[in-house]
C-alpha cells in the first residue's frame, strides 16, 4: 500500500490538485489586482490630468508675460543705446527722442527718467518733476540700481509715487531700473534710467485666465512679495490669506499642498528674466471629471478582466498540456542523436519522475558512447605512434654499412660525426615515448637525419635549418619531419641531375605556427600532390622509412584538431613546398596533457 500511494509532495502536485490551486489563486488575484488598479489609476489619472493642464496653462501665460517684459526690457536698450549713450547731455537734449520712444510703447508705459547719481532729475517723459521733499536716493530701489551695475531691476506692484502728476487718480507701476553712463562734456558719471510699467497692462495678461471649477492663477517674486492675485484687495485688506511662504520655496513642477483645511494641486512655473513664479492652484474638491474619459477607462477594465480570465483559463489547461509537450520534444531531440539537449522535468510529479528518468538514461548513453570514441582515438594514437617509431631496417643497414666503409678507409672523423648523429636520431626517435616534443628537439632529429642521408648521398644536395629563439620551446609531433625530408630525397632528388637543396623553415604568426619544407627536385603534378593527402595511402619508398606523408597528416589532425595538419605544392620539374600549420603553444603548457 505504501508503495503504490504517491508521497506528500506527490499529492500537492497531483493535476485535479493543482487545477483547483491555480483557479482559485488567479481568480482572486485577478479580482483584487483589479481593484487596485482601478482605484490608483482613477486617483493618477485625476491627478495628472490637473497638472497637465495646469502647466499647459502655466506654459502659455509664462511665454505671454516673458514677451511681455521683453518688449519692455528691449525698450530699456533702445533708451540706453540708442539715446543715452550716445548723446553729450551739456550740448544736446534727449527729451524729444525719449517723448518718440514713450509715444510709442505709452499704452504699458506710465513714465520714463533719468536721474543722475546724486539723485537728480535729467530728463522725464511726460513732462513731471520729483515730489518736494522725496529724496530719491534714500529709496532701496535706487542703491540696488547702483550696487548691481550689470542688472535690470524690477518692484513690486506700487502706487506711483515719485512723480508729481496733474492727474487725481492713483496709478499702479511696476519700476524697472538699470545703471547707465551719462555724459557731460568730456567726463561720464553714473546715473539711473527708471522706467515705470502700467500694472494695468500686466494685469490684463492673468485676470481672464480660469482653471476650471475654483481654480486660480497668482503671481509672486522671487522674495515672496506677491505681484498679482485674483484677491490681491482681500489680501492686502488681511480678508484673505494666500500660501505665500510656502510657494517661495517651490521649484518649477507640480506639488500636493494641504492649506487651509483642504488639499489641493499646485503647479509652479518661473518667469525668466526676474525669478518670478507663477503658480496655479486647484482644490481637491474642485477637481474636474472628464466622463468620457472615466467611460473609457470603464470599459478598458471591464475588457481587461475578461481578459485576464480568459488567459487564466488557458494557462490552467497549459499548465498540464505544455510539460507533456516539452518532455516529448526533448525526447525526439535524444531520439535524433542530440544525447547533449536538456531534458524538461517540469510540471506534475509524474513528468518530473519521468523525465528524470529519460535524462539518466541519456546521460549514461552518452557516457558509454564516450567510452568507446576515447578508446578508439586511444587505439589510432597508439597505431599512429607504432607505425611513426618504426624505422625501415634498409635505412639502418644502409648506414650501417656507411660506417664500416668509412672505418675500412680510415675517414675516422666522418664515421664519428655519422656514428653521433645516428645516435641522436635515435635518442630523439625514442623520447621515452613521448609524442610531443619540443620545436628544438624536432628540427635537431631531423638534422641528424639529414646529416646522415648527405654522407650517404656523397653530398648530392645540400640543406638549411632556419628557425628564430621564439619557437624553439613551442610544441611540435616528434617524427613529424623527417617522413617529409625523406619524400623530398627519395622522391624529389634521387634521380636529379644536379644538386639538389632541401630547406626547412619554421616561424610564428600570432597563434599558428607554420614549419615549411621546400625542395628543387622533380616535383609532381596538382593531382599526385592531392593523392598524398587522400583516402588512398601513399606507398613510399622501400629505401625510406615507411611512413606515409598522410599518416603524418592524419597524425597531427588527431593530436591538435581538424584545422591543424600538412599543405601540399607542387609542380613537375619546379619541386615541391610542404607546408604544416600546428597551433602555437608551449612545450611546458602541453607537457602535463600528454603524460595524462
Amino acid at each position: 500500500m505504501g508503495q503504490n500511494m504517491p508521497t506528500g509532495r506527490g499529492r500537492k502536485n497531483s493535476i485535479r490538485y493543482m487545477i483547483f490551486i491555480y483557479f482559485t489563486v488567479s481568480a482572486l488575484a485577478v479580482i483584487l489586482l483589479t481593484g487596485v488598479v482601478l482605484y490608483l489609476q482613477m486617483s493618477r489619472q485625476l491627478t495628472l490630468a490637473v497638472q497637465d493642464e495646469n502647466q499647459a496653462v502655466l506654459g502659455q501665460i509664462n511665454r505671454s508675460v516673458d514677451s511681455y517684459l521683453r518688449t519692455i526690457m528691449k525698450l530699456s536698450d533702445s533708451v540706453y543705446y540708442g539715446v543715452i549713450k550716445n548723446a553729450d547731455l551739456s550740448a544736446e537734449p534727449v527729451n524729444s527722442q525719449l517723448t518718440l520712444l514713450y509715444d510709442n510703447n505709452k499704452d504699458s508705459i506710465a513714465n520714463i527718467a533719468l536721474l543722475s547719481k546724486e539723485g537728480e532729475l535729467l530728463e522725464a517723459v511726460p513732462a513731471a518733476r520729483l515730489k518736494t521733499g522725496l529724496d530719491v536716493t534714500q529709496e532701496e530701489w535706487f542703491d540696488n540700481t547702483l550696487r548691481r551695475t550689470d542688472n535690470l531691476h524690477f518692484t513690486t506692484p506700487h502706487v506711483q509715487y515719485i512723480f508729481d502728476s496733474n492727474e487725481n487718480q492713483y496709478r499702479w507701476v511696476i519700476t524697472l531700473t538699470r545703471a547707465v553712463e551719462i555724459t557731460h562734456g568730456t567726463s561720464t558719471e553714473q546715473g539711473i534710467l527708471l522706467i515705470d510699467i502700467r500694472y494695468g497692462s500686466l494685469e490684463q495678461i492673468l485676470e481672464n485666465i480660469t482653471l476650471g471649477n475654483q481654480g486660480y492663477l497668482y503671481m509672486i517674486s522671487n522674495d515672496g512679495e506677491l505681484i498679482y492675485h485674483p484677491k490681491m484687495q482681500l489680501i492686502e485688506t488681511g480678508q484673505m490669506e494666500e500660501n505665500i511662504a510656502t510657494a517661495v520655496g517651490y521649484r518649477d513642477g507640480s506639488y500636493q499642498e494641504r492649506y487651509g483645511g483642504e488639499r489641493r494641486e499646485v503647479s509652479v512655473k518661473s518667469v525668466g528674466y526676474t525669478g518670478w513664479k507663477l503658480l496655479s492652484v486647484t482644490p481637491e474638491k474642485g477637481l474636474p471629471l472628464n466622463n468620457l474619459k472615466m467611460r473609457l477607462f470603464v470599459v478598458f477594465v471591464v475588457a481587461a478582466f475578461l481578459l485576464v480570465l480568459v488567459l487564466t483559463n488557458t494557462f490552467i489547461s497549459s499548465r498540464i498540456t505544455i510539460p507533456i509537450q516539452k518532455l516529448e520534444k526533448s525526447v525526439n531531440a535524444i531520439e535524433a542523436g542530440d544525447l547533449d539537449t536538456e531534458v524538461y522535468m517540469g510540471g506534475s510529479y509524474e513528468i518530473r519522475h519521468l523525465g528524470r528518468s529519460i535524462g539518466d538514461m541519456a546521460g549514461r548513453i552518452k557516457t558509454l558512447m564516450e567510452d568507446i570514441v576515447t578508446e578508439h582515438e586511444s587505439k589510432r594514437k597508439s597505431e599512429f605512434d607504432t607505425l611513426q617509431s618504426q624505422i625501415n631496417p634498409h635505412f639502418l643497414y644502409n648506414t650501417l654499412d656507411i660506417i664500416v666503409w668509412m672505418i675500412e678507409n680510415e675517414q675516422k672523423q666522418e664515421a664519428v660525426k655519422i656514428v653521433t648523429a645516428l645516435a641522436r636520431f635515435f635518442r630523439i626517435s625514442l623520447s621515452k615515448g613521448k609524442s610531443i616534443i619540443t620545436v628544438r628537439d624536432e628540427l635537431e632529429h631531423v638534422r641528424n637525419y639529414l646529416t646522415i642521408q648527405q654522407m650517404r648521398f656523397k653530398n648530392k644536395f645540400t640543406y638549411t635549418i632556419e628557425a628564430g629563439e621564439d619557437v624553439m620551446e613551442l610544441v611540435s609531433l616528434k617524427l613529424m619531419l623527417q617522413p617529409l625530408v625523406e619524400n623530398a630525397i627519395y622522391h624529389g632528388m634521387e634521380f636529379m641531375d644536379g644538386d639538389g637543396e632541401i630547406c626547412v623553415e619554421v616561424h610564428r604568426e600570432d597563434d599558428e605556427l607554420w614549419f615549411r619544407i621546400s625542395d628543387n627536385g622533380l616535383g609532381m603534378t596538382a593531382e599526385q600532390a592531392a593523392g598524398l593527402l587522400g583516402e588512398k595511402h601513399h606507398v613510399s619508398s622501400k629505401r625510406g622509412s615507411g611512413i606515409g606523408v598522410k599518416n603524418v597528416n592524419e597524425r597531427i589532425k588527431l593530436y591538435f584538431g581538424e584545422d591543424y595538419g600538412l599543405q601540399i605544392q607542387s609542380e613537375p620539374d619546379e619541386g615541391t613546398v610542404v607546408r604544416i600549420h600546428l597551433p602555437a603553444k608551449l612545450y611546458t603548457e602541453t607537457e602535463q596533457k600528454e603524460r595524462i
